[in-house]
Protein backbone atom coordinates (compact mmCIF):
# COMPACT_ATOMS: atom_id res chain seq x y z
CA UNK A 1 0.00 0.00 0.00
CA UNK A 2 3.04 2.23 0.46
CA UNK A 3 3.65 3.20 -3.20
CA UNK A 4 0.28 4.79 -3.89
CA UNK A 5 0.45 6.58 -0.57
CA UNK A 6 3.61 8.19 -1.89
CA UNK A 7 1.75 8.88 -5.11
CA UNK A 8 -0.90 10.80 -3.19
CA UNK A 9 1.79 13.25 -2.13
CA UNK A 10 3.37 13.74 -5.55
CA UNK A 11 0.77 12.81 -8.18
CA UNK A 12 3.40 10.64 -9.88
CA UNK A 13 2.94 6.99 -10.82
CA UNK A 14 3.14 4.54 -7.95
CA UNK A 15 5.85 2.40 -9.52
CA UNK A 16 8.10 5.41 -10.18
CA UNK A 17 7.97 6.50 -6.57
CA UNK A 18 8.84 3.10 -5.11
CA UNK A 19 11.65 2.25 -7.51
CA UNK A 20 15.12 2.06 -5.93
CA UNK A 21 16.52 4.02 -3.02
CA UNK A 22 16.30 3.28 0.65
CA UNK A 23 12.56 2.66 0.37
CA UNK A 24 13.27 -0.45 -1.68
CA UNK A 25 15.99 -1.50 0.76
CA UNK A 26 13.54 -1.22 3.66
CA UNK A 27 10.79 -3.12 1.84
CA UNK A 28 12.75 -6.36 1.52
CA UNK A 29 13.23 -7.05 5.26
CA UNK A 30 9.55 -6.31 5.87
CA UNK A 31 8.51 -8.77 3.16
CA UNK A 32 10.90 -11.41 4.49
CA UNK A 33 9.57 -10.94 8.01
CA UNK A 34 6.02 -11.36 6.78
CA UNK A 35 6.97 -14.57 4.96
CA UNK A 36 8.40 -15.99 8.18
CA UNK A 37 5.29 -15.05 10.13
CA UNK A 38 7.20 -12.54 12.29
CA UNK A 39 5.47 -9.32 13.38
CA UNK A 40 6.03 -6.51 10.83
CA UNK A 41 4.54 -3.66 12.87
CA UNK A 42 4.64 -2.33 16.40
CA UNK A 43 3.37 0.50 18.59
CA UNK A 44 5.97 3.28 18.76
CA UNK A 45 3.93 5.82 20.73
CA UNK A 46 0.63 6.26 22.52
CA UNK A 47 -1.29 9.55 22.69
CA UNK A 48 -4.20 9.30 25.10
CA UNK A 49 -5.74 5.98 24.10
CA UNK A 50 -4.59 6.08 20.49
CA UNK A 51 -1.51 4.05 19.46
CA UNK A 52 0.83 5.26 16.70
CA UNK A 53 2.34 2.43 14.67
CA UNK A 54 5.76 2.10 13.07
CA UNK A 55 4.00 1.62 9.73
CA UNK A 56 2.50 5.12 10.03
CA UNK A 57 5.96 6.56 10.53
CA UNK A 58 7.25 4.69 7.49
CA UNK A 59 4.29 5.74 5.33
CA UNK A 60 5.01 9.38 6.12
CA UNK A 61 8.70 8.94 5.29
CA UNK A 62 7.90 7.31 1.94
CA UNK A 63 5.49 10.13 1.14
CA UNK A 64 8.28 12.65 1.79
CA UNK A 65 10.61 10.59 -0.40
CA UNK A 66 8.00 10.84 -3.14
CA UNK A 67 8.10 14.62 -2.75
CA UNK A 68 11.83 14.53 -3.49
CA UNK A 69 13.33 14.42 -0.01
CA UNK A 70 16.65 12.55 0.16
CA UNK A 71 16.61 9.82 2.77
CA UNK A 72 19.66 9.22 5.00
CA UNK A 73 22.04 6.59 3.64
CA UNK A 74 23.19 5.44 7.08
CA UNK A 75 21.15 3.60 9.71
CA UNK A 76 21.79 6.19 12.45
CA UNK A 77 20.49 8.95 10.20
CA UNK A 78 17.44 6.92 9.29
CA UNK A 79 16.61 6.23 12.94
CA UNK A 80 16.93 9.96 13.67
CA UNK A 81 14.52 10.67 10.81
CA UNK A 82 12.05 8.16 12.23
CA UNK A 83 12.13 9.95 15.60
CA UNK A 84 11.56 13.33 13.92
CA UNK A 85 8.58 12.00 12.00
CA UNK A 86 7.15 10.31 15.09
CA UNK A 87 7.37 13.62 16.92
CA UNK A 88 5.33 15.28 14.17
CA UNK A 89 2.69 12.53 14.20
CA UNK A 90 2.34 12.94 17.96
CA UNK A 91 1.82 16.70 17.51
CA UNK A 92 -0.81 16.00 14.84
CA UNK A 93 -2.69 13.66 17.14
CA UNK A 94 -2.58 16.25 19.93
CA UNK A 95 -4.17 18.79 17.57
CA UNK A 96 -6.84 16.32 16.48
CA UNK A 97 -7.76 15.80 20.11
CA UNK A 98 -7.89 19.57 20.62
CA UNK A 99 -10.38 19.84 17.76
CA UNK A 100 -12.56 17.20 19.39
CA UNK A 101 -12.28 18.97 22.74
CA UNK A 102 -13.72 22.12 21.13
CA UNK A 103 -16.35 19.99 19.36
CA UNK A 104 -14.86 20.80 15.93
CA UNK A 105 -15.69 18.31 13.21
CA UNK A 106 -14.83 17.63 9.60
CA UNK A 107 -18.10 16.71 7.90
CA UNK A 108 -18.44 13.78 5.51
CA UNK A 109 -19.58 16.20 2.78
CA UNK A 110 -16.45 18.38 2.88
CA UNK A 111 -14.17 15.36 3.24
CA UNK A 112 -15.83 13.72 0.26
CA UNK A 113 -15.41 16.88 -1.81
CA UNK A 114 -11.71 16.93 -0.96
CA UNK A 115 -11.32 13.26 -1.84
CA UNK A 116 -13.16 13.66 -5.16
CA UNK A 117 -10.86 16.51 -6.13
CA UNK A 118 -7.78 14.54 -5.18
CA UNK A 119 -8.82 11.35 -6.98
CA UNK A 120 -9.42 13.41 -10.12
CA UNK A 121 -5.88 14.81 -9.85
CA UNK A 122 -4.37 11.35 -9.33
CA UNK A 123 -6.23 9.85 -12.28
CA UNK A 124 -5.02 12.65 -14.52
CA UNK A 125 -1.45 11.33 -14.10
CA UNK A 126 -2.38 8.03 -15.78
CA UNK A 127 -3.06 7.58 -19.47
CA UNK A 128 -5.89 5.10 -18.98
CA UNK A 129 -8.27 3.88 -16.29
CA UNK A 130 -6.60 0.46 -16.55
CA UNK A 131 -3.20 1.93 -15.62
CA UNK A 132 -4.78 3.59 -12.59
CA UNK A 133 -6.37 0.29 -11.48
CA UNK A 134 -3.03 -1.51 -11.94
CA UNK A 135 -1.31 1.07 -9.73
CA UNK A 136 -3.99 0.53 -7.09
CA UNK A 137 -3.35 -3.22 -7.09
CA UNK A 138 0.43 -2.78 -6.97
CA UNK A 139 -0.06 -0.55 -3.94
CA UNK A 140 -2.20 -3.02 -2.05
CA UNK A 141 -5.63 -1.51 -2.70
CA UNK A 142 -8.26 -3.93 -3.97
CA UNK A 143 -10.22 -1.21 -5.77
CA UNK A 144 -10.84 2.53 -5.98
CA UNK A 145 -13.28 2.45 -3.05
CA UNK A 146 -10.56 1.17 -0.74
CA UNK A 147 -8.25 3.94 -1.92
CA UNK A 148 -11.01 6.50 -1.38
CA UNK A 149 -11.56 5.25 2.16
CA UNK A 150 -7.84 5.49 2.91
CA UNK A 151 -7.66 9.01 1.47
CA UNK A 152 -10.80 10.12 3.34
CA UNK A 153 -9.22 9.09 6.63
CA UNK A 154 -6.12 11.12 5.79
CA UNK A 155 -8.06 14.18 4.69
CA UNK A 156 -10.28 14.08 7.75
CA UNK A 157 -7.26 14.01 10.06
CA UNK A 158 -5.61 16.85 8.11
CA UNK A 159 -8.74 18.99 8.45
CA UNK A 160 -9.06 18.24 12.15
CA UNK A 161 -5.37 19.00 12.70
CA UNK A 162 -5.67 22.43 11.11
CA UNK A 163 -8.96 23.19 12.84
CA UNK A 164 -7.55 22.08 16.16
CA UNK A 165 -4.70 24.55 15.71
CA UNK A 166 -7.14 27.31 14.69
CA UNK A 167 -9.32 26.60 17.75
CA UNK A 168 -6.39 26.70 20.13
CA UNK A 169 -5.26 30.00 18.62
CA UNK A 170 -8.79 31.42 18.90
CA UNK A 171 -8.96 30.39 22.56
CA UNK A 172 -5.74 32.22 23.36
CA UNK A 173 -3.50 29.19 23.78
CA UNK A 174 -0.88 30.79 21.50
CA UNK A 175 -1.24 34.38 22.67
CA UNK A 176 1.51 34.52 25.30
CA UNK A 177 4.33 36.71 23.92
CA UNK A 178 7.75 35.32 23.09
CA UNK A 179 10.98 37.22 22.56
CA UNK A 180 13.02 36.71 19.40
CA UNK A 181 16.52 38.20 19.35
CA UNK A 182 18.17 39.84 16.36
CA UNK A 183 20.78 37.06 16.42
CA UNK A 184 18.04 34.45 16.01
CA UNK A 185 16.61 36.37 13.05
CA UNK A 186 20.08 36.51 11.47
CA UNK A 187 20.63 32.78 12.03
CA UNK A 188 17.27 31.91 10.48
CA UNK A 189 17.93 34.16 7.49
CA UNK A 190 21.39 32.70 6.84
CA UNK A 191 20.04 29.17 7.12
CA UNK A 192 17.20 29.74 4.66
CA UNK A 193 18.53 32.39 2.27
CA UNK A 194 19.51 29.85 -0.36
CA UNK A 195 15.85 28.86 -0.68
CA UNK A 196 14.46 32.36 -1.27
CA UNK A 197 13.21 33.23 -4.77
CA UNK A 198 14.40 36.38 -6.48
CA UNK A 199 12.81 39.56 -5.18
CA UNK A 200 10.54 40.97 -7.91
CA UNK A 201 10.59 44.58 -9.05
CA UNK A 202 7.87 46.41 -7.14
CA UNK A 203 6.14 49.72 -7.74
CA UNK A 204 3.80 51.98 -5.82
CA UNK A 205 1.92 54.71 -7.60
CA UNK A 206 -0.95 57.15 -7.55
CA UNK A 207 -3.16 57.72 -10.55
CA UNK A 208 -5.81 59.90 -12.09
CA UNK A 209 -8.22 58.22 -14.48
CA UNK A 210 -10.22 60.37 -16.84
CA UNK A 211 -13.45 58.79 -18.05
CA UNK A 212 -14.98 59.90 -21.38
CA UNK A 213 -18.01 62.09 -20.75
CA UNK A 214 -21.04 62.09 -23.03
CA UNK A 215 -21.88 65.12 -25.11
CA UNK A 216 -24.77 67.27 -23.77
CA UNK A 217 -27.35 65.75 -26.11
CA UNK A 218 -26.49 62.14 -25.10
CA UNK A 219 -26.47 63.07 -21.43
CA UNK A 220 -29.87 64.76 -21.68
CA UNK A 221 -31.38 61.79 -23.52
CA UNK A 222 -30.19 59.38 -20.81
CA UNK A 223 -31.45 61.65 -18.04
CA UNK A 224 -34.87 61.94 -19.69
CA UNK A 225 -35.06 58.15 -20.02
CA UNK A 226 -34.15 57.64 -16.35
CA UNK A 227 -36.67 60.24 -15.18
CA UNK A 228 -39.46 58.60 -17.19
CA UNK A 229 -38.67 55.26 -15.52
CA UNK A 230 -38.67 56.93 -12.11
CA UNK A 231 -42.19 58.23 -12.82
CA UNK A 232 -43.21 54.73 -13.88
CA UNK A 233 -41.95 53.29 -10.60
CA UNK A 234 -43.10 56.00 -8.19
CA UNK A 235 -46.48 57.06 -9.59
CA UNK A 236 -47.70 54.17 -11.68
CA UNK A 237 -46.77 51.41 -9.23
CA UNK A 238 -44.70 49.48 -11.75
CA UNK A 239 -42.64 46.52 -10.51
CA UNK A 240 -39.07 47.76 -9.87
CA UNK A 241 -37.50 44.36 -10.52
CA UNK A 242 -39.27 43.89 -13.86
CA UNK A 243 -38.28 47.37 -15.05
CA UNK A 244 -34.64 46.71 -14.04
CA UNK A 245 -34.62 43.47 -16.04
CA UNK A 246 -36.12 45.29 -19.01
CA UNK A 247 -34.27 48.61 -18.97
CA UNK A 248 -31.16 48.61 -16.77
CA UNK A 249 -27.81 48.94 -18.53
CA UNK A 250 -25.79 47.41 -15.69
CA UNK A 251 -24.75 43.96 -16.99
CA UNK A 252 -23.79 42.81 -13.50
CA UNK A 253 -27.25 43.25 -11.96
CA UNK A 254 -29.72 43.52 -14.85
CA UNK A 255 -30.71 39.83 -14.97
CA UNK A 256 -31.17 39.83 -11.18
CA UNK A 257 -33.65 42.67 -11.35
CA UNK A 258 -31.03 45.24 -10.36
CA UNK A 259 -30.10 43.39 -7.15
CA UNK A 260 -26.77 44.65 -5.75
CA UNK A 261 -26.81 42.49 -2.63
CA UNK A 262 -25.65 43.75 0.76
CA UNK A 263 -23.18 46.64 0.78
CA UNK A 264 -21.43 48.51 3.57
CA UNK A 265 -20.66 52.21 3.64
CA UNK A 266 -17.93 53.24 1.25
CA UNK A 267 -18.35 50.28 -1.09
CA UNK A 268 -20.20 52.25 -3.75
CA UNK A 269 -19.14 55.52 -5.38
CA UNK A 270 -19.89 58.46 -3.03
CA UNK A 271 -22.93 59.84 -4.89
CA UNK A 272 -24.63 56.43 -4.91
CA UNK A 273 -23.55 55.55 -1.37
CA UNK A 274 -24.92 58.78 0.10
CA UNK A 275 -28.44 58.27 -1.29
CA UNK A 276 -28.55 54.52 -0.61
CA UNK A 277 -27.89 55.08 3.10
CA UNK A 278 -30.37 57.94 3.28
CA UNK A 279 -33.31 55.76 2.14
CA UNK A 280 -35.54 53.77 4.45
CA UNK A 281 -36.39 50.11 3.91
CA UNK A 282 -38.62 49.70 0.84
CA UNK A 283 -38.08 53.29 -0.29
CA UNK A 284 -37.14 54.37 -3.83
CA UNK A 285 -34.93 57.40 -4.45
CA UNK A 286 -37.18 60.46 -5.06
CA UNK A 287 -34.88 61.67 -7.85
CA UNK A 288 -32.44 60.28 -10.37
CA UNK A 289 -28.87 59.93 -9.01
CA UNK A 290 -26.00 60.76 -11.34
CA UNK A 291 -22.60 59.05 -10.99
CA UNK A 292 -19.68 58.41 -13.32
CA UNK A 293 -21.56 55.30 -14.49
CA UNK A 294 -24.66 57.20 -15.58
CA UNK A 295 -28.12 57.80 -14.04
CA UNK A 296 -29.51 55.55 -11.30
CA UNK A 297 -32.85 54.88 -9.71
CA UNK A 298 -32.18 53.28 -6.33
CA UNK A 299 -34.42 51.12 -4.17
CA UNK A 300 -33.48 49.85 -0.70
CA UNK A 301 -34.92 46.39 -0.01
CA UNK A 302 -33.55 45.79 3.51
CA UNK A 303 -31.68 47.71 6.19
CA UNK A 304 -29.09 46.64 8.75
CA UNK A 305 -26.70 48.76 10.81
CA UNK A 306 -24.01 50.06 8.40
CA UNK A 307 -25.41 47.86 5.59
CA UNK A 308 -28.03 48.15 2.89
CA UNK A 309 -29.47 45.58 0.50
CA UNK A 310 -30.41 47.58 -2.57
CA UNK A 311 -31.40 47.44 -6.23
CA UNK A 312 -30.86 49.96 -8.97
CA UNK A 313 -31.76 50.75 -12.54
CA UNK A 314 -28.89 52.23 -14.54
CA UNK A 315 -29.31 54.29 -17.67
CA UNK A 316 -25.92 55.15 -19.16
CA UNK A 317 -25.48 57.89 -21.78
CA UNK A 318 -24.17 56.74 -25.14
CA UNK A 319 -20.50 57.41 -25.77
CA UNK A 320 -18.55 57.59 -29.03
CA UNK A 321 -14.99 58.05 -30.25
CA UNK A 322 -15.30 61.85 -30.07
CA UNK A 323 -15.93 61.54 -26.32
CA UNK A 324 -12.73 59.46 -25.96
CA UNK A 325 -10.79 62.08 -27.93
CA UNK A 326 -11.98 64.78 -25.56
CA UNK A 327 -10.93 62.62 -22.59
CA UNK A 328 -7.43 62.38 -24.07
CA UNK A 329 -7.19 66.16 -24.24
CA UNK A 330 -8.33 66.41 -20.62
CA UNK A 331 -5.69 63.82 -19.60
CA UNK A 332 -3.00 65.86 -21.38
CA UNK A 333 -4.11 68.89 -19.36
CA UNK A 334 -4.07 66.89 -16.11
CA UNK A 335 -0.52 65.69 -16.78
CA UNK A 336 0.67 69.22 -17.54
CA UNK A 337 -0.93 70.62 -14.36
CA UNK A 338 0.36 67.76 -12.24
CA UNK A 339 3.94 68.22 -13.43
CA UNK A 340 3.61 71.97 -12.85
CA UNK A 341 2.88 71.39 -9.17
CA UNK A 342 -0.92 71.32 -8.90
CA UNK A 343 -1.72 69.22 -5.79
CA UNK A 344 -2.78 65.64 -6.49
CA UNK A 345 -5.93 65.92 -4.35
CA UNK A 346 -7.02 69.02 -6.26
CA UNK A 347 -6.69 67.19 -9.57
CA UNK A 348 -8.48 64.12 -8.20
CA UNK A 349 -11.42 66.19 -7.02
CA UNK A 350 -11.81 67.79 -10.44
CA UNK A 351 -10.87 65.10 -12.94
CA UNK A 352 -10.63 61.60 -11.42
CA UNK A 353 -13.26 58.90 -12.07
CA UNK A 354 -14.44 57.83 -8.61
CA UNK A 355 -15.12 54.33 -9.89
CA UNK A 356 -11.35 53.78 -10.12
CA UNK A 357 -8.71 53.43 -7.40
CA UNK A 358 -6.56 56.46 -6.68
CA UNK A 359 -3.48 54.28 -6.76
CA UNK A 360 -1.46 51.52 -5.10
CA UNK A 361 0.22 53.08 -2.03
CA UNK A 362 2.41 50.07 -1.17
CA UNK A 363 4.87 48.22 -3.37
CA UNK A 364 3.24 45.74 -5.73
CA UNK A 365 5.15 43.28 -7.96
CA UNK A 366 5.41 44.77 -11.42
CA UNK A 367 4.48 41.43 -12.98
CA UNK A 368 1.23 41.40 -10.99
CA UNK A 369 -0.06 44.59 -12.59
CA UNK A 370 -2.67 44.35 -15.35
CA UNK A 371 -1.15 44.19 -18.82
CA UNK A 372 -2.58 47.62 -19.62
CA UNK A 373 -0.35 49.09 -16.89
CA UNK A 374 2.88 47.15 -17.46
CA UNK A 375 3.91 48.81 -20.71
CA UNK A 376 3.17 52.44 -19.71
CA UNK A 377 5.06 52.04 -16.43
CA UNK A 378 8.07 50.31 -17.99
CA UNK A 379 11.24 52.28 -17.20
CA UNK A 380 9.38 54.98 -15.23
CA UNK A 381 11.42 55.83 -12.13
CA UNK A 382 10.37 57.06 -8.70
CA UNK A 383 8.78 60.51 -8.93
CA UNK A 384 8.21 60.31 -12.68
CA UNK A 385 4.92 60.21 -14.61
CA UNK A 386 3.67 57.97 -17.37
CA UNK A 387 2.23 59.39 -20.54
CA UNK A 388 -1.58 59.11 -20.77
CA UNK A 389 -2.57 55.53 -21.64
CA UNK A 390 -5.77 53.65 -22.36
CA UNK A 391 -7.54 51.55 -19.74
CA UNK A 392 -10.16 49.24 -21.31
CA UNK A 393 -13.70 49.60 -19.99
CA UNK A 394 -15.78 46.48 -20.79
CA UNK A 395 -18.95 48.21 -19.59
CA UNK A 396 -18.91 50.78 -22.42
CA UNK A 397 -16.49 49.22 -24.87
CA UNK A 398 -14.60 52.53 -24.97
CA UNK A 399 -11.41 53.15 -22.95
CA UNK A 400 -10.72 55.50 -20.08
CA UNK A 401 -7.47 57.45 -20.03
CA UNK A 402 -5.04 57.03 -17.16
CA UNK A 403 -2.00 58.93 -15.93
CA UNK A 404 0.07 57.68 -13.02
CA UNK A 405 3.00 58.87 -11.00
CA UNK A 406 5.41 56.28 -9.60
CA UNK A 407 5.86 57.06 -5.90
CA UNK A 408 8.30 54.20 -5.26
CA UNK A 409 10.10 51.74 -7.49
CA UNK A 410 12.35 49.01 -6.08
CA UNK A 411 14.26 46.96 -8.63
CA UNK A 412 14.33 43.21 -8.26
CA UNK A 413 17.28 41.23 -6.91
CA UNK A 414 18.31 39.11 -3.96
CA UNK A 415 16.33 39.43 -0.75
CA UNK A 416 18.27 41.00 2.12
CA UNK A 417 17.76 40.39 5.80
CA UNK A 418 16.27 43.89 6.08
CA UNK A 419 13.65 42.94 3.47
CA UNK A 420 12.52 39.90 5.43
CA UNK A 421 13.34 40.77 9.04
CA UNK A 422 9.74 41.34 10.16
CA UNK A 423 8.44 38.24 8.39
CA UNK A 424 11.19 36.04 9.81
CA UNK A 425 10.62 37.40 13.31
CA UNK A 426 6.87 36.79 13.04
CA UNK A 427 7.46 33.26 11.75
CA UNK A 428 9.87 32.45 14.57
CA UNK A 429 7.44 33.85 17.13
CA UNK A 430 4.62 31.75 15.72
CA UNK A 431 6.76 28.61 15.68
CA UNK A 432 7.93 29.14 19.26
CA UNK A 433 4.41 29.88 20.49
CA UNK A 434 3.17 26.76 18.73
CA UNK A 435 5.92 24.58 20.15
CA UNK A 436 5.28 25.87 23.67
CA UNK A 437 1.55 25.22 23.29
CA UNK A 438 2.07 21.69 21.93
CA UNK A 439 4.50 20.85 24.74
CA UNK A 440 1.92 21.98 27.29
CA UNK A 441 -0.82 19.94 25.61
CA UNK A 442 1.42 16.88 25.67
CA UNK A 443 1.75 17.31 29.44
CA UNK A 444 -2.03 17.49 29.77
CA UNK A 445 -2.45 14.25 27.80
CA UNK A 446 -0.93 10.80 28.32
CA UNK A 447 1.94 10.61 25.80
CA UNK A 448 4.27 7.61 25.85
CA UNK A 449 7.07 7.14 23.29
CA UNK A 450 8.25 3.59 22.73
CA UNK A 451 10.74 3.97 19.91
Amino acid sequence: MRSLRALTATLLTATAICAGGLGAQQAAPVANAAAKGDPVDRVVAVVGDRPILLSEVMEYIYAQKGRGMELPSDSAGFVALQHTVLDKLIDDEVLVRAAKQYKIEATDIEVQASVDKFIKQVKSTFKTEAEFRDALKQSGFGNENEFRKFRAEQDKRDLLTQRGLDSLRAHGRMSAPVSISEAEVTTAFEKAKGTFPKRPTTVAFRQIVVAPKPNPAARQAALAKAESLLVEVNTKGADFEKIAKRESMDPGSKDAGGDLGWNRRGHMVPEFDRIMFALAEGQVSPFVVETSFGFHIIKVDRVQPAERKARHILIAPKLDSADVARARLVADTVLRLWKAGTPFDTLVARYHDNAELRGIPEGMPLDSLPDDYKKPIEGVKTGQWTQPFEIPNPRTGLPKIGILQVTERVEGGEYTQADLRDKIRAQLQQERQGRRMLDQLRKELFVAIRM
